[in-house]
């Protein structure tokens, strides 16, 4: 059988793997504070331009998610995400477990616009019973979706303005982060992203890493004791040079870019033949995940050599997920397309 079920399905990349080997019995410092983390921080902090952010290296995107919005949040406050939201359908309820409710709204696509955060934000404001529900206090978003989409810069901007106006920080989840920005439909950098959220994290777990994610927080109000949330909530890694080393590899020559350009690559081989094969799709996607729309004839067949991800049905046809990632092969890919020809 071969996978294309998700993206983390391999374990990292050889420059990694060799820069472990290469330092594995140093003896450094631990929980992040040691040299080689140091520099990876430098790494991304030149990579988005910006030489104060606070960079922390966690193990993975449930971890991280939780981590930030409960650093975030007072007791009483929620986050605001779109239904498909990772932390709202795929988390077993992690942020809600912490006493904070996840606030969904609805979206075709799994995005959510500025128009929507307000009205949010209205209805609560002009509620005579406010102080009985629980408060909106931040806005969690996916770049790209869950649904393989993309915010455009304006749909970005609109929504930090909104976020900003309202008082709202606004976080990114990149758990894909690099897939999104090597997109061809993409228009926005790495550092325009930075400039409009308050706090994001690099997602190297899906993109090239063994585990781990970097979080990056721009606004200065949201610094302060992260790491004593880090502690608490069990994320300080002992041996946090690890993290470090794979983060400095990633930001190394442009690694971390490079290998996501080659997801998306494989991925749009697969969606052109998907378009030629006149297999319809669920959502449109120019990142590595691409939706297709499969009866259950079809879905046996592909099933019968390929692992895919199930995502429910859709006008009684089902969703199913293709994810690439920055080790697919081209073999593998193109015994992929061959399959999709046929069925």
């Amino acid at each position: 059988m071969i996978h294309f079920e998700s993206d983390y399905l391999e374990g990292a990349h050889e420059n990694i793997l060799k820069r472990m080997q290469e330092s594995n019995l140093m003896q450094t410092c631990g929980y992040g504070m040691d040299e080689i983390c140091e520099s990876a921080r430098k790494r991304i902090q030149k990579a988005i331009g910006n030489s104060k952010a606070d960079v922390h290296f966690l193990v993975g995107g449930t971890q991280t998610n939780l981590i930030v919005i409960d650093a975030i949040l007072r007791p009483y406050q929620g986050v605001i995400s779109a239904e498909s939201g990772h932390i709202n359908v795929h988390e077993t309820g992690a942020v809600e477990a912490c006493g904070h409710k996840v606030i969904s709204l609805k979206s075709e696509d799994g995005t959510i616009s500025g128009n929507q955060v307000k009205e949010v934000m209205e209805n609560h404001l002009h509620d005579s019973n406010k102080e009985h529900t629980v408060q909106p206090a931040m806005v969690y978003i996916s770049f790209p979706t869950e649904n393989g989409t993309l915010y455009s810069k304006k749909q970005l901007k609109d929504l930090y303005q909104v976020c900003t106006h309202y008082h709202l920080p606004l976080f990114i989840d990149g758990a894909r982060l690099g897939y999104g920005l090597m997109s061809e439909k993409n228009d926005i950098t790495l550092k325009e992203l930075s400039k409009l959220c308050d706090v994001f994290y690099i997602g190297g777990t899906k993109v090239g890493a063994l585990f781990g994610e970097a979080v990056v927080i721009t606004k200065d109000a949201l610094k302060k004791d992260f790491r004593y949330m880090i502690k608490q909530r069990g994320g300080m890694l002992a041996k946090g040079r690890m993290l470090g080393i794979q983060f400095d590899e990633l930001f190394k020559d442009d690694l971390y870019f490079k290998i996501s350009k080659h997801a998306i690559e494989m991925a749009m081989q697969i969606k052109q033949a998907c378009i030629e094969a006149s297999i319809p799709f669920a959502y449109e996607s120019f990142t590595n995940q691409q939706f297709l729309l499969l009866s259950d004839t079809q879905y046996k067949k592909l099933s019968s050599k390929f692992v895919v991800s199930d995502f429910g049905k859709k006008n009684d046809m089902n969703i199913i997920r293709i994810c690439t990632s920055w080790a697919t092969t081209q073999n593998n890919t193109d015994a992929l397309i061959e399959m999709l020809k046929t069925i």
